[in-house]
């Protein structure tokens, strides 16, 4: 009996408590049942006893029947899955391979081995029988990750899943699945907006018959370059055309770094009829709407920039720029100049004040055109104030503000930063001059309040980094100052009854803002400059009080000769001076030691480092103009001028930013060779 009872081994699902306490329930009941019919009927309760007895028999074979079954049931499953696990293992497309610490192969499957074409590779290294395969391994166990990879191996796509603690390689081909990713990211649409950048100055010279030459040419070599790269090109305006292409024929275009620019622009300029193309390229959305309106606001980008430039950029992502290596043709108007002085005025008109606020560390040129705007809106009845806080500034803005705080009428120029910010109201406007970025504004509190109500004029190139909706904005990178262009936008405002609208002062202001930035109109100069220069002479600016401001301290001017003797010459033509890691060193110094290595023989380029704060390494670039210095600094995070750019770095060391500079400059050389 005991062994009976031992070899009855009862179901899991059995040995609930629940149904064991209904098997009971029911016996008891039946065994009560027996004993109350045996005390009615001795015959009947016999009956009902050998019903019992029956039924308790029948209970305990059913129970180890069904238990036997049970059990012949898990073993079969076991062992059908066991065998599934093997089978699988051998045939199923997943290639599995078991090393040892030496990286010795110690077990492939089938699967697997159909890749390794070898007979032979138990006990060998992997890198022995496949070393691609090794260097696979290798990188994913220095990966420290047990998820999957997509890796190209052997000329297939895989699934990738090693587990070094256990020696294993999974490798599950995707190649099928991966050229269909592939395909859909080759043949995603691409929207670009091309722009004649000049057209409309060019055709007020031109006779017809060289005006439909010149058309003509643009639009076949337009065409022939869309042809060259399978893309669709479409003229909609004398100046615009749409262009469609798929991410395939866009990548090659990168590869070719939109050679239409520099052919366009040297066949024009043989011919003396010089145009450049500015191209703002989308993609990576899948609402052609969003495509398209960030293909317009890349091509607002080129042009801001200063055109002859291909933007590049997905929406949310960062801007790829190509072209825009050549020193930019004078293409600004005077109608544009008086456009825009009109337009300021009227939005002047409308405002309660007017903030003028230039970029942090403030130089000659920011203050200058900062007072002329100033002037402009006091012009029209409104107050206004230059942002300023006039405690900290450098030492040619320190003798200006000496002189205009000891002026009658130039003492209430200048406002401090927080007073300007408990002053400013929603009818306020932010006038932004010198610069247009949010990261170098004088007062970004100041900014914050009024981000919905800004005027933006600079002449540096446009970058990503712009006020969102500004109310009006006049960018001109042909420009040598700001300075330059209000002096231009003040020569177009009429002042009542004869009045000045600038005393003799502020316009010697505004002349050594553009005699800074100009280098003495050495760089950057075009006929417009000497026009600005010579009418704020014409009405009081003193190049005597110029000279004055602009003197150099002792301390600066030492300060500028030990940088300058670290120059050395790094690449041909490119010189960096580079200042001490521990010691603080005047922007405006940093950049006047960059600007005097170009009088230098043999320097086309500078590059002036030196620490600016505790954790902020600044760079200033300087060139003759045959070295895009721009584009240098813009690796870096920085911009400006193809002669005069500039970037800060935050967090390393003067030696670790030299490091990157050199790497910029490689990758530059390397885009032009």
């Amino acid at each position: 009996m005991k062994d009976f009872l031992r070899k009855l081994e009862v179901p899991a699902f059995i040995k609930d408590s629940r149904l064991t306490a209904s098997v009971i329930i029911i016996l008891v009941l039946s065994l009560i049942g027996s004993i109350i019919g045996m005390i009615i009927n001795p015959i009947f309760g016999l009956a009902l006893i050998l019903i019992f007895i029956l039924t308790v028999a029948f209970a305990i074979y059913g129970t180890y029947i069904l238990a036997n079954n049970a059990n012949s049931f898990a073993v079969n499953l076991s062992y059908r899955i066991k065998r599934s696990e093997q089978e699988a293992m051998i045939k199923m497309p997943l290639g599995i391979l078991l090393y040892d610490s030496d990286h010795q192969i110690q077990w492939v499957n089938p699967y697997l081995q159909l890749y390794l074409k070898n007979d032979d590779l138990i006990g060998h290294t992997i890198e022995s029988v496949d070393p691609n395969l090794n260097k696979l391994l290798n990188e994913a166990i220095k990966a420290k990750t047990s998820e999957n990879q997509t890796v190209r191996w052997d000329g297939h796509d895989f699934e990738m899943v090693v587990q070094d603690n256990l020696g294993v390689i999974y490798l599950l081909d995707i190649t099928r699945y991966a050229q269909i990713e592939r395909k859909y990211k080759a043949e995603r649409l691409a929207i670009g907006q091309v722009f004649i950048d000049n057209y409309d100055e060019l055709s007020e010279t031109m006779h017809d018959q060289e005006l439909t030459s010149m058309s003509s040419y643009v639009q076949n070599t337009l065409s022939d370059y869309a042809k060259k790269f399978n893309a669709y090109l479409k003229r909609i305006d004398e100046d615009h055309f749409l262009l469609l292409a798929h991410m395939q024929d866009l990548d090659k275009m990168e590869e070719d770094k939109f050679s239409v620019l520099d052919k366009v622009r040297q066949e024009t300029s043989r011919n003396n009829t010089p145009l450049t193309l500015s191209i703002g390229i989308a993609f990576g959305s899948d609402s052609l709407t969003e495509i398209a309106n960030q293909a317009q606001s890349n091509l607002d980008l080129a042009l801001g920039r200063g055109g002859d430039q291909v933007v590049l950029r997905q929406p949310g992502k960062d801007a790829h720029f190509y072209g825009g290596k050549s020193n930019p043709m004078e293409k600004r108007t005077r109608v544009r100049a008086r456009m825009v002085s009109q337009a300021i005025s009227e939005l002047f008109k409308d405002a309660d004040r007017v903030f003028v606020v230039g970029h942090q560390r403030p130089d000659m040129d920011s203050v200058g055109s900062g007072i002329g705007v100033v002037k402009i809106a006091r012009l029209h009845g409104v107050k206004a104030n230059f942002v300023l806080d006039t405690n900290k500034t450098n030492y040619d803005v320190g003798r200006l503000v000496t002189r205009m705080q000891h002026a009658k009428e130039d003492n209430d120029i200048f406002i401090d930063p927080n007073e300007a910010l408990e002053e400013a109201t929603d009818k306020s406007l932010l006038v932004m001059v010198d610069h247009s970025k949010y990261s170098i504004t004088y007062s970004q509190d100041l900014y914050d309040r009024l981000k919905n109500r800004i005027i933006v004029i600079d002449h540096h190139r446009r970058g990503e980094e712009f006020p969102e909706n500004p109310m009006l904005t006049y960018v001109e990178p042909y420009a040598s100052s700001a300075c330059e262009l209000v002096t231009e936008m003040i020569e177009y405002q009429q002042p009542a009854n004869g009045k000045r609208v600038l005393t003799d002062l502020e316009a010697t202001a505004m002349l050594a803002g553009i005699v800074v930035d100009s280098k003495e109109f050495s760089l950057r100069t075009g006929t417009r400059t000497f026009d600005a220069a010579s009418y704020l002479r014409s009405i009081g600016a003193s190049s005597a009080v110029v000279s004055e401001l602009l003197k150099e301290d002792i301390d600066s001017f030492l300060e500028k000769t030990h940088l300058i003797a670290t120059l050395k010459m790094v690449r041909p033509g490119m010189a960096v001076l580079v200042g001490p890691n521990d010691k603080i060193i005047d922007p405006i110094v940093t950049a006047q030691a960059a600007d005097t290595a170009l009088d230098l023989k043999n320097v086309e380029a500078s590059f002036a480092i030196t620490r600016r704060s505790q954790d902020t390494i600044g760079i200033s670039a300087r060139s003759m103009g045959k070295i895009n210095v721009q584009i240098i600094m813009e690796k870096l995070g920085g911009g400006g001028h193809l002669s005069n750019a500039a970037t800060q770095i935050k967090n390393v060391t003067v030696e670790e930013a030299e490091n990157r500079l050199l790497k910029a400059i490689d990758e530059y050389e390397k885009e032009n060779e």
